[in-house]
C-alpha cells in the first residue's frame, strides 16, 4: 500500500476543468484523476508513466502540478561551480571527471585559487558558490575546514553550497568520525547547505556497475538524513540515462520521497542527464530528448514532498531545458560560470549563462524569472547584474 502524504499542491476548486484541461488517454484515466486530486502515486503508478507511449499526456500531468505549485514563476540564481581538484581515490566507470594523482590531467587549487574564483563571482553579483570535487587523500576534513573559513572570512555574506554525501562519507572514513561529527565540523567552519550529488542510482545492481567504490544508498541517505536533523537544506540527485532500467529511477525517486517525508529537508531535485564520452561507459547512447523530459515530468508527478524541480541546462542544453519548464521544472539552476565534472565527460552547453539569457529563456517559454539565493528566497536588486 502506498503511505499517504500531505501533498504540496491544492486540489483546485474546479477539479472537472483540470481533468478536461489534462486530455488524458483512456489507459492513463485513473492517473490523471490521481494527479487532479492530489493524491500519492505508487510504485506501479511510475513505472506506467515512464512505458506510456503518450509523452505529452505525461508532460500535462506534470505541468499541471507545476503550476499549482509555483504559478509561472520560474527560479534562476547568480552562482559559480569551484572544483578545488579532480584527483579521485575512485574510478567511477560513469566519470570522465576524476584522475589518478599521476595522471597529466589531474589539477589541484590552493586555497588561493579557490578565494580567487570567489572574489570574481561576488563581483559579478553571486550570492552562492557550489564547490564540489574529487576524493584526494592530500585534502582531507581540515584542508576543506581551512577553505570554509577562508571564504567567510572573506565573503561572510556568500552562501557556501559544499560537498557531496560521498564526500562527506570520505572524510568519515580518512578520520574515523561519525557523519555527524564531520557535518558539525563543516558547519562550524561555515558550509551553510549541501549540494545533491553522488546519488547516481540506488539500486545496487546498478550501483555495482557504474559506481562500486564509493559510499552505498543506505550511507547516501543517512548523510542527508544526519544534515537535516542538524538543520541543513540539501538537494537531491538521480543519474540517468546509462543502463538503469524505468523500475530503477522509479525505486531511486520513491527513496527520496520517503527520507523527505522523515526530514523535509530537500529543496530541489535535479536529474542528471548522463554524458557518456570519455567514460568506461562511452559506447552507450546516452538519453535521448525524450526521456531528457519525461525524466523531468515523472519525478515532478512522484515527488509530492519536494517543492523545486530543476532543469540543469548545463547537462540538458539550454533548449531542453527550456522545454522542461512545460514538463513539471520551475528551476533552471544558474549562471554556474565554471564547471568542468560534465563538459569533461562530452557536455555541448556553455559553461556559463548570463543572466540575460536565463531571463531571455525563460520568458521565451511563457514564465516569469525569479531571482533566488540558495534557500530560494526572492533576491530583488536596484540594477541587474552583468
Amino acid at each position: 500500500m502506498t503511505p499517504a502524504a500531505p501533498p504540496l499542491p491544492h486540489v483546485p476548486a474546479d477539479p472537472a476543468r483540470d481533468l478536461r484541461r489534462l486530455r488524458a488517454p483512456a489507459d492513463l484515466g485513473d492517473l490523471a484523476e490521481k494527479v487532479v486530486y492530489a493524491q500519492r502515486l505508487s510504485f506501479d503508478d511510475g513505472v506506467r508513466l515512464y512505458r506510456h507511449p503518450d509523452l505529452l499526456a505525461v508532460g500535462r500531468m506534470a505541468d499541471l502540478v507545476r503550476e499549482r505549485l509555483h504559478g509561472d514563476r520560474v527560479y534562476y540564481n547568480i552562482n559559480r561551480h569551484i572544483e578545488p581538484t579532480n584527483v579521485c581515490a575512485t574510478a567511477c566507470a560513469f566519470c570522465a571527471f576524476g584522475r589518478d594523482a599521476q595522471d597529466p590531467a589531474a589539477y589541484e587549487m590552493s586555497h588561493d585559487d579557490v578565494y580567487e574564483r570567489a572574489a570574481a563571482c561576488v563581483a559579478e553579483g553571486a550570492t552562492e558558490v557550489h564547490v564540489v570535487a574529487g576524493l584526494h587523500p592530500q585534502f582531507d576534513l581540515e584542508w576543506y575546514e581551512e577553505m570554509l573559513r577562508g571564504l567567510k572570512a572573506r565573503f561572510p555574506a556568500l552562501h557556501l553550497k559544499c560537498f557531496t554525501s560521498v564526500e562527506i562519507a570520505y572524510f568519515c572514513r580518512l578520520h574515523k568520525w561519525s557523519h555527524a561529527t564531520v557535518l558539525r565540523r563543516l558547519m562550524a567552519a561555515g558550509l551553510d547547505s549541501m549540494p545533491g550529488g553522488g546519488a547516481e542510482i540506488f539500486a545496487p545492481e546498478v550501483r555495482t556497475q557504474i559506481c562500486d567504490n564509493k559510499c552505498d544508498a543506505d550511507e547516501w541517505l543517512q548523510v542527508h538524513r544526519t544534515a537535516h536533523a542538524l538543520g541543513l537544506r540539501s538537494n537531491c540527485t538521480m543519474l540517468y540515462g546509462h543502463i538503469e532500467r524505468d523500475e530503477h529511477r522509479v525505486d531511486h525517486v520513491l527513496r527520496l520521497r520517503a527520507l523527505q517525508d522523515e526530514t523535509k529537508g530537500f529543496q530541489a531535485f535535479i536529474p542528471l542527464a548522463f554524458h557518456p564520452a570519455n567514460t568506461r561507459l562511452s559506447h552507450l547512447p546516452g538519453p535521448s530528448g525524450r526521456l531528457d523530459l519525461r525524466v523531468l515530468a515523472v519525478s515532478r508527478l512522484l515527488l509530492d514532498n519536494v517543492p523545486h524541480l530543476k532543469a540543469y541546462w548545463i547537462m540538458l542544453g539550454e533548449k531542453t531545458a527550456q522545454v522542461g519548464l512545460s514538463f513539471g521544472a520551475n528551476d533552471l539552476d544558474g549562471t554556474v560560470v565554471e564547471e568542468k565534472i560534465v563538459h569533461m565527460a562530452g557536455a555541448e552547453s556553455p559553461e556559463r549563462l548570463p543572466v540575460e539569457r536565463l531571463t531571455f529563456l525563460i520568458r521565451e517559454a511563457g514564465k516569469t524569472p525569479v531571482e533566488r539565493d540558495t534557500l530560494y528566497n526572492v533576491v530583488t536588486r536596484e540594477q541587474a547584474p552583468a
